[in-house]
């Protein structure tokens, strides 16, 4: 069979085709006319995808035919029904996505901090070479604490939100280089490492922990989690499989950074103890079971709730209405 006879004669009928399935509001003789042309388009692609294997030609029907099936079967989803399954669904089934490579990267962090905070706190000369001996003293007996109160604690609070949902997000955007995650997360695990080290070589390591654990055990999970869907961004570039690199890398794109708008929330609540609980003088208990509680609640909402989701068939990645109708290929 000749394409391009084909598709000299049949031009017209699929041109009125695509014309119907964008036509916003459709009479009834429209829909019955619209259902007759696709019949008639898909006996086309069907006898094109035969005799000639995947074409140009066959990739423009299959497209019409998929806008003229969404315009035949789909409906808009309401904005009200679309927050609840994104939270239900889409946002658990892609944290849970990357539930390995966060276990991974918090390994790796914890391994980073324990190993600066050992060899800088275990040699004098590093730790006299970040400053003198009386601001290092100073740091450890005042300053590190007084961080978490020298500023009204909704103003604390609201700074330090902002300040590491900027960080989760430039994770996952710029997940796509590879490097950025990791450098973002070797510098925050030196950075601890070195803040461990020099209170414990006043030996104040315990102020360290107590002071980091409350707001610490769901902030920084959060990092790991928007570091993992950085690097699951890059690897689908990668590795894209069967699929070409433009498609998987818009696949992981879109179902990954739904993560970095969930973090928003979840560093929202750890901002929230590190403003208002981590500066109290209650029972170190009660603030690092306060912390505890914030994460084991986020792991709950990652794991369950992420593993049902996924066995629902989600993936976090986007509906055919909300990302737009793909390019099919009959065959």
């Amino acid at each position: 069979m000749d394409l391009d006879a084909l598709t000299a004669a049949r031009r017209e009928e699929w041109a009125r085709l695509d014309a119907l399935s964008r036509t916003r509001r459709l009479s009834g003789p429209e829909v019955d006319e619209l259902v007759t042309r696709y019949r008639a388009a898909s006996a086309d692609l069907a006898e094109a995808k035969t005799s000639a294997g995947r074409s140009a030609q066959s990739d423009h029907i299959s497209t019409m035919l998929a806008r003229a099936r969404l315009r035949l079967t789909g409906t808009p989803e309401n904005v009200m029904r679309q927050i609840p399954r994104f939270f239900a669904l889409q946002l658990p089934a892609a944290l849970y996505r990357v539930r390995w490579t966060t276990l991974a990267i918090a390994v790796g962090f914890v391994i980073v901090v324990t190993t600066v905070a050992l060899w800088v706190s275990g040699d004098p000369a590093l730790v006299a070479s970040l400053g003198s001996r009386a601001q290092l003293e100073d740091y450890a007996e005042n300053r590190f604490t007084d961080y978490y109160s020298e500023n009204p604690a909704a103003v604390f609070a609201g700074t330090v939100w902002t300040n590491n949902a900027w960080i989760a997000a430039q994770c996952v955007l710029f997940g796509i280089t590879g490097i950025w995650p990791l450098m973002v997360l070797v510098q925050n695990a030196v950075g601890v490492g070195t803040a461990a080290a020099v209170l414990a070589a006043f030996d104040r390591a315990d102020v360290f922990v107590l002071f980091i654990l409350p707001h610490g055990l769901l902030e920084l999970t959060s990092i790991f989690v928007a570091g993992a869907a950085g690097l699951h961004i890059f690897w689908a570039w990668v590795a894209p499989g069967p699929r070409s690199r433009g498609a998987a890398l818009a696949a992981a794109g879109r179902s990954l950074a739904t993560i970095a708008i969930g973090l928003v929330f979840a560093l929202g609540v750890s901002g929230l103890i590190e403003g208002f609980v981590t500066r109290q003088p209650w029972p170190w208990p009660l603030k690092i079971g306060i912390g505890a509680v914030a994460l084991a609640l986020f792991l709950v909402y990652m794991l369950v709730v992420g593993r049902r989701a996924t066995r629902l068939g989600e993936t976090g990645d986007l509906t055919e209405f909300e990302s737009g109708t793909p390019t099919l290929v009959a065959g």
